[in-house]
């Protein structure tokens, strides 16, 4: 059961980072450059979360039982 809350913990963490990315790009239409772009990314934390996810769900997803029947 723990190993299922941190996936969707991990998949509420991915989405939140990755609609944060793409509202950024927003300010490309503004006059920012790809390189300026993601220089300010980088230095945004709730833009990690993205990759904090991505982290969590793979720990879970790799903490599931094998079924290795003959």
């Amino acid at each position: 059961m723990g190993y299922v809350f941190l996936f969707l913990i991990g998949f509420g963490f991915s989405v939140m980072g990755g609609v944060t990315i793409i509202g950024y790009m927003n300010f490309l239409p503004a006059g920012l450059s790809w390189g300026e772009y993601f220089s300010f990314i980088v230095s945004r934390v709730e833009c990690y979360f993205l990759i904090v996810g991505f982290i969590l769900m793979s720990i879970s997803l790799s903490q599931l039982p094998t079924n290795k029947e003959k």
